[in-house]
This record gives C-alpha cells, sequence and structure tokens, in this order.
C-alpha cells in the first residue's frame, strides 16, 4: 500500500516518531521509531509500565510536550496532512477542534476559582467563536450529554466528586467536537466503581458520536470492553501490536504475556498472579539489543545484541527474536 493510499485510510498516522528529552546537558530517547495508525471510530490502547513511552506519545500527537522535550524524527498526518506538532502556535488551530486530550488529574487540570460551566464554554468561545450565550448553551448540552444536571455547572471543581470531574473534562474534550480523544489514564485516580462508569460513558460517546479515542493505560484489564486494538510499549518501543481478542488469547511477546499474568482473576482464586520480574530500564543505561531481554524469561543470545524489529506477523505486529525464524521462512517461501 503506499503512503497516499494509507493516508486515505486513515484519520491519524504516525510515522516513525521519535521524542527525545534534554535532561542535565543530556538527551535521552523517550520514544523511539513509533509507527502507527487510527481510523475513524477505531479505539486504540497504548499499554506498559510506567516509562514505557505511552504518554510521550500521546502528548507528542497532541503538541504538548514539555518545553525539554523536543522531536527527534517523524511526523504525524491528520487526514493526510502534517500536523505541526514541532510548532506550539502552529499547532493551536489543531488543539481541541482536532484533537482533544481528557487528563488523568481532573483536579489539577481544572481551574479551582472557575464554575465548571464557564470552563466548558470557554473553548467553544475561544475555538468555534460562540457568542457567550450560545457557549453556555453548549456547555449545558455537554454537562447532560456526559450524565451530570445541567444546574450543576455553576458548581466549582471542588464541590463535585472525582468521577462527575472527570465527566466535565470528557465535557470540555468534546466541546470543540474533535474527531480524536486522548484519554490519559482517565480513570488512574478513581475508585472501581466509578472507573467502569467512566469507560463506559468513554464507549458510549465513541459509538455516538464516532469518535477515534487512543486510551493510555498501564493495566490491561481496563481496555477488554473499551478497545478494538492494543498497541504494547516498552521502554519508548512498540513490541507489539493486535486486536483484544489476539492479544489476551494469544500473546506474541513475552512482556505482553507477563502483563496478562499480572492481572488478577477474581473468577479463578487458584490462578498465581505472577510479576514481571526487575525494573524498566533507565533512560541514560538503556539495554542493548532488545530493551526487555534483561527480564524476559525467554531471553536467547541474539537478545542482547540486537534490537527486533517491529514487524507484520499474522493479523498484527510484533517486535521480538522468538517470531523473526517463522518471518523468514514465510518470506522465503514466497520467493
Amino acid at each position: 500500500m503506499t503512503n497516499s493510499s494509507r493516508d486515505m485510510a486513515s484519520l491519524l498516522e504516525v510515522d516513525r516518531l521519535s521524542v527525545d528529552y534534554r535532561l542535565k546537558g543530556i538527551s535521552l530517547r523517550a520514544i523511539d521509531d513509533v509507527s502507527f495508525a487510527l481510523r475513524a471510530g477505531e479505539a486504540v490502547a497504548l499499554v506498559g509500565e510506567s516509562g514505557s513511552g505511552k504518554t510521550t506519545t500521546a502528548m507528542a500527537i497532541a503538541g504538548l510536550l514539555s518545553p525539554n522535550a523536543r522531536v527527534s524524527q517523524g511526523e504525524v498526518r491528520y487526514r493526510g496532512q502534517r500536523l505541526p506538532i514541532d510548532d506550539d502556535a502552529a499547532m493551536r488551530p489543531h488543539r481541541w477542534s482536532e484533537t482533544s486530550v481528557v487528563f488523568q488529574g481532573a483536579m489539577n487540570a481544572l481551574n479551582p476559582v472557575h464554575r465548571i460551566i464557564k470552563q466548558i464554554a470557554e473553548p467553544c468561545m475561544l475555538k468555534l467563536g460562540m457568542p457567550k450565550a450560545d457557549a453556555i448553551g453548549r456547555a449545558r448540552e455537554l454537562l447532560e450529554l456526559v450524565g451530570i444536571p445541567a444546574d450543576r455547572g455553576a458548581a466549582y471543581p471542588h464541590e463535585l466528586s472525582g468521577g462527575m470531574r472527570q465527566r466535565v473534562m470528557i465535557a470540555m474534550a468534546l466541546a470543540c467536537r474533535p474527531s480524536i480523544i486522548i484519554g490519559d489514564e482517565p480513570t488512574t485516580a478513581l475508585d472501581v466503581i466509578t472507573q467502569a462508569q467512566i469507560l463506559k460513558l468513554l464507549a458510549e460517546l465513541r459509538s455516538r458520536l464516532n469518535l477515534a479515542l487512543i486510551l493510555i493505560t498501564h493495566d490491561l484489564s481496563v481496555v477488554a470492553e473499551t478497545c478494538d486494538r492494543v498497541m504494547i510499549m516498552y521502554a519508548g518501543r512498540i513490541v507489539e501490536d493486535g486486536t483484544v481478542a489476539e492479544i489476551f488469547a494469544k500473546p506474541k511477546h513475552p512482556y505482553t504475556r507477563l502483563l496478562i499474568d499480572s492481572i488478577p482473576n477474581p473468577e479463578n482464586g487458584k490462578k498465581m498472579i505472577r510479576p514481571i520480574p526487575g525494573d524498566p530500564p533507565n533512560l541514560r543505561s538503556r539495554p542493548a539489543g532488545c530493551a526487555f531481554h534483561p527480564r524476559c524469561p525467554s531471553a536467547m543470545g541474539v537478545c542482547s545484541t540486537e534490537v527486533p524489529v517491529l514487524d507484520k506477523f499474522g493479523r498484527g505486529r510484533v517486535a521480538c527474536h522468538l517470531h523473526r525464524s517463522s518471518q523468514e521462512d514465510k518470506v522465503a517461501a514466497h520467493d
């Protein structure tokens, strides 16, 4: 498939994206050669431990990287057109109107001295040019859409529960009618019941509004009923990409298998939870070869010297030397 045909088929395309952080005079690679496509209405989860590059990938797409970060390689395209993710001023017209973010800390993201109705109406006025009265009306509609009575718009953030504040964040993200919503661990600070309610709300809104969703999480269990596809990240790279059904039924990368084994299963009290041994690599001292090999129970000699390529395997992609021989055999058979 040519680049042009891929762009036409995809709402968003991330192409060989790399991001470096500058820290005390040292440049550290946070995400490395990340590529994927997102279709309209599709829900994709970025999953991995803390420090795997999930949030940096998402913030790069939205053009919201911190001042000490820079895009060192690659690009992001929206409907086939390159987004100026490395230029804050040029990116402003695209934020919230094309791609918006639901941050994980609603209490930190919301302004504590303004009523929530005003905070939801503000982007409608700034981005869509709505008169104040129309923007307030839009904000009331959005509150109802996310399950909050419109008259609660007069409340300040501290007067709402954690779940309601997160619903307000979702309403704000929808204010300018974007095509893509990025959920940056939107349920992390919530109790289990409220988590389920927020995930259900996101799924319902996605279906109703034909939204594409990028969900960032360290917990594979939250994506089973929310997303279509899962991308597993480790040390700044995608190591496996596949449908939710494929990832859970037949995980190909050892890291993916260990993540699944670490999920508690209340239906099977006899299942032992297997913690993943060791710690994620430090960006200052990334291991040679496959970054996961020091923790991998299936590591081979080649794993410590050669970085595995993320390649098509079945209907998904995997970056693991365990599957390289199978891939090479298929190519040889085809030749």
